[in-house]
C-alpha cells in the first residue's frame, strides 16, 4: 500500500492567480471559483480553503445548468434518467462537473486553464471535452468556457456558474441591484419553470436600479438587454455608490438566475447575491428552450465574467 497522506483541502489542490490589486483562486475539485476579490475587498462571497464548497459557490454548471424535472428527458429518439441529485425535489441539478476533479493544463501567474473529460455515464452517454479559462486582467476577472463533443453522436449541452456577488455588507438587502431581463420565469415549488412572462409591473423588475430589499429571488430572466458590444450587464452596487461590481455575459448566455440565497443554510442566507449566467433557462433538457445540439466534433465557446470598482 502507498503511503497516502491527508488531503488537504477539501476542494483540491488551489491554484492562485495575481494581477496587480487583483487575486483569485481557482480549484481542482469542480474547476471552481472559490475567491475573488480586488483591493483587498471580496468581490464575491467564496469559501475558506479548509471548507467544502456549498450553496454551489463559484461553480460551473455544465452540461445543464439549473435543473431537469424528475431527471428525465428525451434526446433523438432515446429516453434518459439522470441521477436525482436534488431529491426533495425529485430534480437533477446544475449538471455533472461540480465535484469531479479538474485538472490544470496550462497556468501563469494571472491565468489558469482547467480541464476535465466528462466520460459517457447512466442519464448522459455522451463523451464531452471541458475546458474553464480563468483570466485577470485591469478589467477584472475573465472566465471562457470551451466544450467539444468528441463522442460519435450529437449531444444536449447547456452551460452556467454559480458565484455569488457580494459587497461586503452583511446582507444584499441594501445593495442597488440592476438586471436587464425584459422577461421573468415563473416557477413552481420545484423551481420548474411553468411559464415566461413581461417583468412590466412585477416584483421582478430591476430593470431601473433599486435597493433588493426584502426581495426573494430564485427567479430566471430572459430577453436580456445588452450594450452594443453584445454584452448583458448585472450590476450591483452599494447604496451610496461608493463600490460596485458588475457580472457580464457574452452573446453565448442568453438567461440568467438570480438567488437570493433564502433556503441556504441561517448563516448563508442572503449574504451574497447569485448572479448564474446560463445558455439556456431551467428544464431546458425537457422542454428544450435554447438547448444546444452539439454534433460530433462540434465545439461550444462562451465567456462571462466580473468587474468591480471602488470610489475614492
Amino acid at each position: 500500500m502507498p503511503n497516502l497522506r491527508p488531503v488537504e483541502h477539501p476542494t483540491g489542490q488551489q491554484y492562485e492567480l495575481r494581477h496587480g490589486s487583483h487575486r483569485a483562486t481557482v480549484v481542482e475539485v469542480g474547476g471552481a471559483l472559490r475567491i475573488y476579490a480586488v483591493d483587498g475587498l471580496d468581490v464575491v462571497d467564496g469559501y475558506g480553503a479548509d471548507e467544502r464548497c456549498t450553496g454551489g459557490r463559484g461553480q460551473p454548471l455544465i452540461p445543464w445548468p439549473n435543473r431537469v424535472a424528475d431527471g428525465q428527458y428525451r434526446f433523438g429518439a432515446s429516453d434518459h434518467q439522470l441521477h436525482l441529485s436534488e431529491p426533495a425535489l425529485a430534480n437533477a441539478i446544475h449538471g455533472l462537473v461540480r465535484w469531479a476533479n479538474w485538472t490544470a493544463v496550462d497556468q501563469a501567474d494571472d491565468r489558469v486553464v482547467m480541464a476535465h473529460l466528462l466520460h459517457p455515464q447512466p442519464g448522459y452517454p455522451f463523451c464531452l471535452d471541458l475546458r474553464l479559462a480563468y483570466s485577470l486582467s485591469d478589467v477584472g476577472l475573465t472566465v471562457a468556457i470551451v466544450a467539444t463533443n468528441v463522442g460519435d453522436s450529437p449531444l444536449p449541452f447547456g452551460a452556467g456558474a454559480h458565484p455569488y456577488l457580494t459587497l461586503g455588507t452583511s446582507v444584499v438587502d441594501p445593495l442597488v441591484l440592476r438586471v436587464p431581463g425584459a422577461r421573468w420565469i415563473r416557477s413552481d415549488k420545484r423551481g420548474i419553470p411553468t411559464g415566461v412572462e413581461p417583468v412590466d409591473g412585477t416584483p421582478y423588475d430591476f430593470r431601473t436600479p433599486r435597493p433588493v430589499g426584502d426581495a426573494v429571488l430564485d427567479t430566471g430572466y430572459g430577453d436580456l438587454q445588452r450594450d452594443a458590444d453584445g454584452t448583458a450587464r448585472v450590476e450591483l452596487a452599494t447604496a451610496d455608490a461608493s463600490r460596485s461590481t458588475t457580472l457580464w455575459m457574452g452573446p453565448a448566455f442568453d438567461w440568467v438566475m438570480l438567488f437570493t440565497g433564502d433556503t441556504l443554510a441561517p448563516a448563508m442566507r442572503r449574504r451574497g447575491l447569485a448572479v448564474e449566467p446560463m445558455t439556456c433557462p431551467p428544464n431546458a433538457f425537457r422542454s428544450g428552450e435554447s438547448l444546444l445540439s452539439l454534433e460530433p466534433g462540434e465545439t461550444f465557446s462562451g465567456a462571462w465574467g466580473i468587474t468591480a470598482s471602488k470610489q475614492g
